[in-house]
């Protein structure tokens, strides 16, 4: 599970964030590339926060699917 204390500081302010645990597997970019980028030091960041139902959709098929649970979601 994500730990909001260990978020990257790339990421959008907002509800949806990528912690530490990252390890860039680039699953999220592909699910969900509206909302996630790669950053130049190796892991992925929430680079817009989603916006209408497909991207939100989106944003929770990636939380499920990341491989070390880190997205998150702290209900911001």
């Amino acid at each position: 599970m994500a730990d909001v204390d260990n978020k990257f500081p790339a990421n959008v302010p907002g509800a949806f964030y990528v912690d530490s645990e990252c390890i860039d597997c680039d699953l999220c970019r592909e699910t969900a590339p509206t909302c996630f980028s790669q950053h130049e030091d190796g892991y992925s960041f929430v680079s817009k926060q989603p916006e209408g139902e497909e991207e939100t959709e989106q944003m929770h098929e990636a939380i499920d699917s990341c491989p070390v649970e880190a997205i998150g979601d702290d209900g911001a």
